[in-house]
């Protein structure tokens, strides 16, 4: 009896690493990428704008959206960084895009802020991680996509 206990236990363990492997070896990463830039509002001191963001779904299967954390960096410099809980749905082969909310200041733009007056453009890396529900489980996995924004055609 004590055997057959072990023989079952095992096998459900082993069942349980087999699916969680095909789940890994079967989802495939969501696709982040920058899409604009949006000013909400200038003060004294700073301001707020909304970087949107487009989430690719190239499974067959819809994500389920749980968290997404943030971090955007403009020629190197922390712009601002945040996470959102607010939970959206990528449908399967589809794209959504999510806006994330941002505070900065003057003084933290600075350099980044010249080259822009000077250039007409700027470096920007925006990276983060986003958690999904799948029907194969919760996966959590990072992103990061860089571009340069252009103050006469948006971005690139």
């Amino acid at each position: 009896m004590r055997r057959a206990v072990v023989g079952l236990t095992a096998a459900a363990l082993a069942a349980t690493a087999g699916c969680a492997s095909l789940g890994r070896s079967v989802f495939r990463e969501p696709v982040v990428n920058f899409r604009n830039v949006e000013l909400k509002g200038l003060g004294v001191s700073g301001g707020s704008l909304d970087v949107v963001l487009s989430v690719y779904n190239p499974n067959g299967f819809n994500l389920d959206a749980t968290r997404l954390t943030y971090r955007l960096q403009v020629d190197s410099i922390d712009v601002g960084t945040g996470a959102l809980d607010q939970q959206f749905v990528v449908q399967e082969n589809d794209s959504a895009l999510v806006r994330l909310p941002i505070s900065f200041t003057y003084a933290g733009l600075g350099a980044a802020g010249r080259q822009l007056i000077q250039s007409g453009s700027v470096n920007y890396r925006v990276l983060g991680d986003v958690t999904v529900k799948t029907p194969l489980g919760s996966f959590t996995r990072p992103y990061s996509g860089t571009g340069r924004f252009s103050a006469l055609s948006g971005t690139r």
